[in-house]
């Protein structure tokens, strides 16, 4: 299993994205040193026992000695987290994670992400800067949800967005914009991250294509390191009358899109 730490980490910057999104910077350069494309954080949102459990958080973008995260407002943990400031500290374990992207030189790669689950795509997108002719797919709702567009032009020879709505750019959903780019030239590999409904298209898609595909799964964490079982997705074996099983937590994030079943 690869190396992992539990730290104090200092906040050193915070922003709101937009209403409900936030952007935390911290020093963990132990973590910054060895995380990889792909991996996320355990965060210990709260030391007095509001909360009980961590909050599984994927990676952003590592930065020197610090390491960025984005989160979404959605419960009493991720509430309280929003609330801290730049100063505060926060305990962190990670990097976690031993399915990770495969970052290598390619001729040509898409990035597709939905929603929230473009985040997690940022730190590879950079890290395939140079090595590849990059295309970022991102599918938002609306408008007032599109966020990272600059910050993934920065990195990214193209990047294409939807909107379910058509509020902003084209309308419809991020992987109608990749099938029709695949008619004139496959990519080599497909990464991608983002809501189950988009995923399935996205693995249904790329196998029939038989186009390499990597998938980072969301699915709810209790401890982050396999002990406690609760995020066990189904792995495809020889046999099909084995049943098999792997966690998200310890044996993903990232899955080949051949080997696993959502």
């Amino acid at each position: 299993m690869a190396s992992k730490y539990k730290l104090d980490c200092e906040i050193l910057n915070t922003t709101k994205i937009i209403d409900g999104i936030y952007k935390f910077k911290i020093k963990a350069p132990e973590i910054a040193k060895i995380a990889k494309a792909g991996q996320f954080l355990e965060i210990q949102v709260s030391s007095t026992g509001e909360t009980f459990l961590r909050r599984p958080i994927s990676i952003y973008n590592i930065d020197g000695e610090a390491v960025e995260f984005i989160f979404q407002v959605k419960g009493k943990g991720t509430e309280i987290l929003s609330h801290k400031k730049v100063g505060d500290t926060i305990n962190v374990l990670g990097p976690l994670g031993n399915g990770t992207f495969t970052v290598k030189e390619y001729k040509k790669v898409a990035i597709i992400g939905g929603g929230i689950g473009t985040y997690p795509l940022y730190e590879l997108a950079k890290e395939l800067k140079g090595k590849a002719e990059t295309t970022m797919y991102m599918g938002f709702r609306n408008k007032g949800l599109v966020t990272l567009e600059k910050e993934f032009e920065e990195v990214t020879s193209r990047v294409a967005i939807t909107t379910d709505d058509g509020s902003y750019k084209e309308k419809g959903f991020a992987i109608n914009v990749l099938k029709e780019d695949c008619k004139t030239e496959k990519p080599d590999i497909i990464f991608a991250c983002g809501p189950l409904p988009m995923l399935k298209a996205v693995q249904e898609f790329a196998n029939s294509e038989n186009i390499p595909c990597e998938m980072s799964l969301e699915e709810r964490m209790g401890c982050g390191i396999g002990a406690c079982v609760g995020c066990n997705v189904r792995i495809v074996t020889e046999n099909s009358d084995e049943v098999k099983y792997n966690y998200v937590c310890k044996d993903g994030p990232v899955f080949n899109s051949k080997k696993v079943m959502i």
